[in-house]
């Protein structure tokens, strides 16, 4: 892995990042289902910078897992941009940890709306006290968008971490 950051996968990338920083990681998910956490642990020396993974399928799960305000869930909804902030920042709380992802929306082949389509996600990363939220419009299969989240969600982190070099 040494040197790959121009060659490596995102994930490859951020656990380097990561441990170069001696930084910590946690992923809230919602769409994804673990699949980020699952993808980081792909790579070797993932235990020294991976705390742990929260799947927040439910509202109740946001709530109680990564402090998701029930207001933030009324109000806007569970795919919102509000809402993944929210689990960014809670998964880094309640982990303890230097950094998080989260990733919250309609993966499909249902449940959209016109408002909010299928491929509708918000993905957050929460970099000590910073949190960005990046609204994406995937347009594949329910794996495809899924797969798009988490590759876009790992180079969110990696794009953050490299800022803070």
């Amino acid at each position: 892995m040494k040197g790959c950051m121009e060659a490596c996968s995102p994930e490859e990338k951020l656990v380097r990042l990561l441990a170069k920083k001696q930084m910590t990681i946690t992923t809230a998910e919602s769409c994804t289902g673990g699949l980020i956490a699952g993808t980081i642990v792909n790579v070797a020396g993932a235990s020294d910078v991976l705390n742990e993974g929260y799947v927040t399928y439910s509202n109740e799960a946001k709530q109680r897992l990564v402090h998701v305000k029930a207001e933030t869930l009324e109000r806007f909804g569970a795919v919102s941009e509000e809402t993944a902030r929210e689990m960014a920042a809670g998964a880094a709380k309640a982990a303890g940890s230097d950094v998080a992802i989260s990733a919250t929306g309609i993966a499909g082949p249902g449940g959209g709306t016109k408002e909010k389509p299928v491929g509708l996600v918000y993905i957050g990363c929460c970099v000590g006290e910073e949190i960005r939220v990046k609204e994406c419009r995937f347009s594949g299969t329910r794996l495809e968008n899924r797969l798009q989240t988490v590759e876009t969600a790992l180079q969110l982190a990696v794009e953050m971490l490299q800022e803070k070099i």
